[in-house]
């Protein structure tokens, strides 16, 4: 993977709209960006080859899972350890990553160590994982959860610059709000 790549904005309009829908057909994709899809098409292959595009996925609705369903648990989970040194926080990560109910974990500062996302069928199955990842590992200190009733936002979107504007590392102002 390169370890630099200079992104112009034709970059930054095609990963914008991938992230928005990455289901567009290369003739669409060209289309919205302005460009021929000979060129998207290289230009989304270096974007991929790159390491930009980490990979494609489709987001589904837990809530009208859920209903669908009948069960679905989402909670938000801070996790301090006791013993918080890289190995010990590396081995914590590597355990908890490989379970399929943990969908995102951060290791964060200040406060705990580590926030989860996790998925649930229902609060038997919330108490099994807590049980497994938790209670059962001795370096595990405070375990706080949060049950979500209601998600009112979920974009899992990098805001870029847009046309005209400068592609560049820095971050974007303060007043700025992004979406």
């Amino acid at each position: 993977m390169p370890a630099d790549i200079d992104l112009d904005s034709t970059d930054c309009a095609l990963l914008t709209q991938l992230q928005d829908d990455s289901s567009l057909s290369n003739q669409d994709l060209a289309a919205a960006v302005h460009i021929s899809p000979a060129t998207c098409l290289r230009r989304v292959k270096r974007l991929r080859d790159a390491g930009l595009i980490e990979r494609e996925v489709a987001l589904l609705n837990p809530q009208r899972l859920s209903a669908a369903l009948g069960v679905g648990l989402e909670a938000v989970v801070e996790v301090s350890l006791d013993r918080q040194g890289n190995e010990e926080q590396e081995a914590f990560e590597e355990r908890v990553s490989a379970d399929e109910a943990v969908q995102q974990c951060y290791r964060v500062s200040p406060g705990p160590d580590f926030v989860l996302i996790v998925y649930a069928r229902d609060m038997q199955d919330y108490l099994a994982l807590a049980q497994r990842l938790f209670t059962s590992d001795a370096n595990v200190r405070n375990v706080k959860a949060f049950f979500s009733v209601k998600r009112a936002k979920f974009r899992p979107r990098i805001p870029l610059p847009a046309r005209g504007e400068r592609a560049t590392s820095s971050p974007p102002s303060s007043g700025a709000a992004s979406s």
